[in-house]
């Protein structure tokens, strides 16, 4: 990934210094994705006609809007996981008994397994999973109310609308778990197969709801060429 680099320009006029525009400050990370909107609504059409119609009925425009709402036209470093909650209510849909999979590290494995919800069901592959996935997004106070430049990393601000959204999304996944429920780890990354400090820990295992839990599978998988951790 390229680094960036904050250029800020000062304008003095009449030993006064001008405001600076924060339209002008470059993020480090990938900017909003063209054709978002074109992508969030095709996506919510082809989850509901042809991956998963089990799930009923849904209003893929207004699901776009309340998307668009929770982060256009505001700072970017400003949008919290509650910023979401219409999205979020319109988009939910209950997880199968005993099809939940959550992990840690393991994402290309959890969905060649999971094989588009005919095995498990993990958050990737729920509809408000499906339509984010692998998506950069952010607003500016600006308009046209979308940074497609740059967008701002979680180093540079926790509150920020990725960061933000996938928040709110494990929780609410999390809580729509029943029956048995499977965490995929890895087992070879250096820092542990459980990191404390993200997203399976902080947001999705303590939102899982124990009345509707009846046993935690802990799946620990190596990389074929090792190392075994």
């Amino acid at each position: 990934m390229p680094k960036w680099s904050m250029v800020v320009f000062g304008i003095l006029l009449m030993g006064c210094s001008a405001p600076v525009d924060t339209a002008m400050k470059s993020w480090h990370g990938i900017g909003t994705v063209h054709n978002l909107e074109e992508i969030i609504i095709g996506r919510c059409y082809n989850y509901i006609r042809v991956m998963n119609p089990t799930v009923g009925e849904k209003n893929c425009s207004a699901i776009w809007e309340t998307f668009r709402n929770a982060f256009v036209y505001k700072h970017p470093c400003n949008v919290n996981p509650v910023d979401y909650d219409a999205f979020i209510r319109l988009a939910l849909h209950d997880i199968p008994q005993d099809k939940a999979l959550f992990w840690e590290n393991t994402k290309l494995l959890v969905h060649r397994y999971s094989d588009k919800t005919r095995r498990m069901m993990p958050l990737g592959e729920t509809l408000i999973g499906f339509l984010a996935d692998d998506l950069d997004w952010c607003g500016q106070n600006e308009s046209p109310g979308i940074n497609y430049q740059s967008c701002p990393t979680t180093t540079e601000c926790e509150n920020n609308p990725v960061n933000s959204f996938w928040k709110i999304a494990s929780e609410s996944y999390a809580k729509e778990a029943v029956g048995i429920v499977r965490v995929m780890l890895n087992g070879s990354i250096s820092d542990g197969a459980f990191p404390k400090n993200r997203f399976f820990a902080k947001h999705e295992l303590p939102n899982l709801r124990k009345s509707n839990i009846s046993e935690i599978q802990i799946w620990v998988m190596d990389n074929i060429d090792g190392p075994d951790r």
